[in-house]
């Protein structure tokens, strides 16, 4: 698959519109010029340049193949492409900033996260709007899918049903399925603080963490921050701190308040930063500067959500020893593009059955490692544009699958 702009469309076309009238006005940004076509295509790897190459291509010498597979169903990740493919699945739900907006809008999303995987770690993904959101009916569709993929990446579901569509598929297929809105935030965020804790000259275990936000990402931080061993960290929704003594969580958040909180704080959001050494962002909003200032000295605070960070950096570098956020147009930049390529990359190397938690560790640590000595206070995570992220990361996570016994090869 080329991870290339297509304009099927001659210059005159585009000036008048197929239909010869005039260009609408939204057309002359730039952003539109971009996707007019769309931003894919698919390429052959092979020639067809003659009868021979056909007969090779397609029939009669492609029924040698498929009678081999069907005799052997191992030999289809040799034969064919489904070894080296990612399918980007998404039911339109909860689009970047923008919400429900639905399947086809969520194509351009879903496209540019394919031509990622591409750019950057050397795989090929194919976007897949569904229409539908039921969980049964979203679970059901992409197994019926899955003889055609590798490895599964759901994108842009809402939570809290994104919890039990990848758990379920998880456990009907044997292929690697992954929500980068949960688990690639994750990973790049423990990264950064890795880093950020290193120069500081303290470790995980002595930082106490706060997160905003109980959605995917904040629920996945959560977890992959104890999974690490951070000190401790609490999780706070739009009413307040998750903790064992609220009785309007979710059994997702009921689940939540178990693992996290040893502090047993309560109340609001901005209690709970009073003392805290990490602040993270994952749900809009605005955090006011009072409750950043009560943070501890030498904090950190990870400002994600975009375009408006919680926290403006003008504001958090009044306080905090490290700053980061999700817009590229400040210094670290949290960016799931520095996760997701490099782990289908390394899962399907090794052809797992399932990416673990020791897996996403190890990118995480990788990602990390990348930064190296030049580490410094605006440079906790490297670029997504630095050409030894997916590398690092894709041998990482091989290594890790291989170490847990999920790689078959």
């Amino acid at each position: 698959m080329a991870a290339e702009i297509v304009n099927p469309r001659s210059d005159s076309e585009a000036s008048t519109g197929l239909d010869g009238g005039a260009e609408p006005l939204h057309s002359f940004d730039p952003a539109f010029a971009l996707h007019r076509g769309g931003k894919m295509a698919v390429q052959a790897t092979v020639p067809i340049r003659d009868k021979d190459d056909l007969s090779l291509a397609y029939t009669p010498g492609v029924a040698k193949v498929c009678s081999a597979i069907a005799d052997e169903p191992d030999l289809v990740h040799d034969y064919t492409w489904k070894s080296s493919v990612v399918a980007v699945v998404t039911d339109g739900t909860a689009v970047l900033g923008l919400g429900d907006i639905g399947p086809e809008a969520s194509l351009p999303v879903m496209e540019g996260k394919a031509i990622l995987f591409k750019q950057f770690g050397g795989v090929d993904a194919v976007p897949i709007a569904l229409n539908c959101t039921d969980v049964d009916e979203i679970v059901e569709t992409v197994v019926r899918l899955a003889p055609s993929f590798g490895g599964v990446n759901l994108e842009d579901i809402s939570a809290p049903r994104c919890f039990e569509v990848e758990r379920r598929l998880q456990e009907e297929l044997d292929i690697p399925v992954f929500h980068d809105d949960q688990h690639g935030t994750a990973v790049v965020t423990l990264a950064a603080l890795r880093n950020a804790a290193r120069l500081s000259g303290r470790s995980l275990g002595e930082l106490r963490a706060v997160i905003s936000g109980a959605g995917a990402a904040g629920v996945a931080i959560a977890r992959m921050l104890v999974e690490a061993g951070i000190g401790d960290v609490a999780v706070a929704d739009r009413k307040g701190v998750v903790s064992r003594d609220r009785a309007d969580l979710t059994p997702v958040k009921r689940e939540l308040a178990e693992f996290t909180n040893k502090g047993a704080l309560s109340g609001s959001l901005e209690s709970a930063l009073k003392g805290a050494d990490v602040f993270i962002g994952v749900s809009g909003g605005t955090v006011p500067e009072p409750a950043v200032a009560s943070m501890a000295e030498g904090a950190f605070v990870f400002a994600m959500a975009n375009p408006n960070p919680e926290v403006h950096p003008d504001v958090a570098h009044k306080y905090a020893a490290v700053v980061a956020t999700g817009r590229s147009d400040f210094p670290n930049q949290i960016n799931n593009v520095l996760a997701f390529p490099g782990i289908f990359a390394g899962a399907l190397q090794v052809r797992a059955s399932r990416i673990t938690e020791g897996m996403k560790l190890a990118a995480a640590e990788a990602l990390a490692a990348v930064v190296g000595d030049d580490l410094a206070a605006d440079y906790v995570i490297p670029s997504p544009f630095d050409d030894r992220v997916a590398p690092a990361v894709t041998a990482a996570v091989a290594a890790a699958a291989r170490a847990e016994g999920v790689a078959r090869r």
